[in-house]
This record gives structure tokens, sequence and C-alpha cells, in this order.
């Protein structure tokens, strides 16, 4: 707002609704993702469309029975059921404003494109390979617990689960010992079970496309320190479980430079900061990154020289809260805008600038 930009003139910005927005989240939190984006497409002043995973539907089903029974009113929050023909239809549908999409690279660049194609605002959260730094004054023992869940939480399956692990310097020997023995101890089964650790991956697809990367791993030379391969669960015969699984490798193979999406890790002793945050931005994924230091200096120069969204510090999992933006770089993210904060709230807005006076003005007086 800026007052008596001219004689007796007042200028300022509003923002407005844009019409019908949608999400195409992943499976992995059929539940959580969407409401990244619902909220503030509706707070907002828009209508929108969840169209969920088609490998878990029913999460957003029980969620809209609940909204009905709130009594929210009909047609502002909608529910369309259905796989890659139907998100293609949203995408190229001429009342469809915008699409937020959370999911693997190769999806994401589809959709933007896309959304290119047929002038739509896009927000495309994408792939991730993401690095833990375990620095030489690190108390292992004490955040021991936060680095499992990091690598581990949800069998991998998040676009923020720490994949590779540098220790510099000698304290990698000392970590790697350490993890292996923490790994190897999480307990695999029923994900209703509050007992256990880990449950399965999603479907046999995943856990059969898991088991190949990790025949390219070895077959590439990566040295397999902990298979999870052939575990049993009793109850379960047919469950699609896959335990930690960890490699020491190198850049250049597959396993340490793609996205794996599961419970699999790679270690590399690096000697320095300055080795660890070149390896980190040669990767071509920029989503998030940790540090595990009690260094200050370190820590700063971590935050600002890694490329990636999502900074940690002593924090495995750095996932911000609704009120900051949701990061990522590189091809961990393609648009301009992204989810939550105020990013989130100029993607559903447009604004319109207002010149007013309220104060006749003579028509002499104009010159």
């Amino acid at each position: 707002y800026s007052e008596d930009i001219a004689r007796g003139i007042d200028e300022y910005t509003i923002r407005v609704p844009l019409g019908v927005f949608a999400v195409i989240p992943p499976f992995n939190f059929p539940a959580l993702v969407p409401f990244w984006f619902l909220p503030w497409a509706v707070a907002c002043g828009n209508t929108y469309i969840v169209k969920p995973n088609e490998q878990c539907p029913i999460s957003q089903q029980r969620i809209f029975e609940l909204i009905d029974e709130t009594g929210f009113p009909p047609g502002v929050i909608n529910l369309v059921n259905g796989g890659p023909q139907q998100a293609q239809w949203l995408i190229e549908h001429p009342d469809v404003v915008g699409i937020s999409f959370v999911g693997s690279t190769r999806v994401a660049k589809i959709i933007y494109e896309l959304c290119g194609k047929y002038g739509k605002r896009v927000q495309a959260q994408a792939g991730a390979n993401n690095f833990l730094v375990i620095m030489p004054d690190a108390d292992v023992d004490a955040f021991m617990s936060n680095i499992l869940e990091s690598c581990f939480g949800n069998t991998g399956q998040r676009c923020l689960t720490g994949s590779v692990i540098l220790g510099v310097g000698d304290i990698y020997e000392e970590f790697k010992e350490k993890f292996l023995d923490a790994a190897s101890k999480l307990k695999v089964g029923n994900g209703l079970d509050p007992d256990v650790d880990m449950g399965p991956v999603v479907s046999k697809a995943a856990l059969e496309r898991l088991h190949r990367e990790i025949e390219i791993g070895i077959k590439e030379g990566a040295k397999l320190l902990l298979d999870g391969r052939g575990i049993k669960v009793e109850g379960h015969p047919n469950g699609y479980f896959l335990g930690p699984t960890v490699f020491e490798a190198e850049p250049g193979m597959y396993i340490f430079d793609e996205e794996i999406f599961g419970p699999v890790v790679c270690l590399k002793r690096v000697e320095s900061l300055e080795e660890a945050i070149k390896l980190i931005n040669s990767s071509k994924y920029g989503n998030a990154s940790s540090i595990y230091t009690m260094n200050g200096k370190w820590a700063h120069r971590f935050r600002y020289a890694v490329q990636c969204g999502n900074i940690g510090i002593n924090v495995g999992v750095p996932a911000p809260i609704a009120f900051y933006p949701f990061g990522g770089m590189k091809e961990s993210f393609f648009g301009v805008l992204h989810g939550q904060g105020k990013d989130v709230v100029d993607f559903f807005t447009d604004r319109k600038v207002v010149i007013e006076r309220w104060v006749p003005v003579k028509r002499e007086s104009w010159f």
C-alpha cells in the first residue's frame, strides 16, 4: 500500500483467486501430501481437485467422507480417482488453472512440459538423492537414531530419505561400524505392529525393482556390507519386505548416483568438508542434505555452499513446517513457486494493482 503517490492518489495491490487447481500426489504419504497444497488453495478462494496415487486411493476416500460430514460446501474440494490418463485429462482440461505434483523426476518433467504446453501454473516437486555428512566432531551415538530414521523411516520411501552418507576423515570407520550394527537390529515386519521399525515396500513391483538395483550395485563393484534381501516375516509369507541394505560405493555407480526410493544406503569416506560439498553439488538432484556437527563454522559453510533446497543441521529429515516453502533445486523441482509458505499463496492467487482517488480534481489542475 502506497499513500499519496500523486495528488490525492493511493495505490495498492489486492489478491484474487484463479479458479480450479489440482494436485497429483505420490503413494508414500497418501493422507499428508495433498494437504501441503489443499488448505492454501481453498483459503485463497479456489476450488481444488485431488487425484490420489492409484496405488493408495483409500486414505483420501476416507478423508473426503469426513470432509462431507463437516458440511463443507459441495464442489469446493473434489476427489478424482484414476491413473496416468486421469492425470493427463486434468492437465489438459481448460478449466484447470494449475497443477501441484509430487513424485519422480521422470514424471515431474513430463508434467512440467505438459503444463507449459497447455498454459498451466505448475509446481512439480521431483526426485532426490540426499546426502548426510558426518563431521569428525559428530556425536555418533547421540545422533544414531536420527540418522537411522532418516535412512530407513517409511522404509526409505520418501523424498527426504538419507541415501548417501559421507564420513569425513577418521570418524568414517567408527561411524560405519556403529551404523551397520544399529541398522542390522531394526525390526522388519507388519507396519501396524507398534514394535516394528520398518514395514514393507509399497508393492511387488517396487520390491522387484529394488532387488534389480541391488544387483546393479553389486555388478558395478559396490561392496555390499548389509544385505536386506530374503527377510521372512512370520504370518506374511508373501509380504514385500526388504531389510536395511548398505553399500560402500563410489560416485558414478548407479546405486550411488540415482534415487533408489527404498531402504538402501551408500557409505563413502571423504577427507574434508569441501570434498563432501563438491560431491553433493555434483549430483543432478538438489532436494535435501544434512550435516552432523557441533562446529558452527562448518555448519555455516555447509548451509550456504550446498545446492539443495532443504538443509538439515543435526537433523536427518529436514522437512519444513507449513509456514516455510518446501525447497528443491536442480532436478528435484520444476517450476518457480514451491509448495507451502508465501510461495504457495503466490501460486494460488494473482494480484491486481488498484490506483484510486477520492478527492475530486478540477480539469485545469491536471496539467
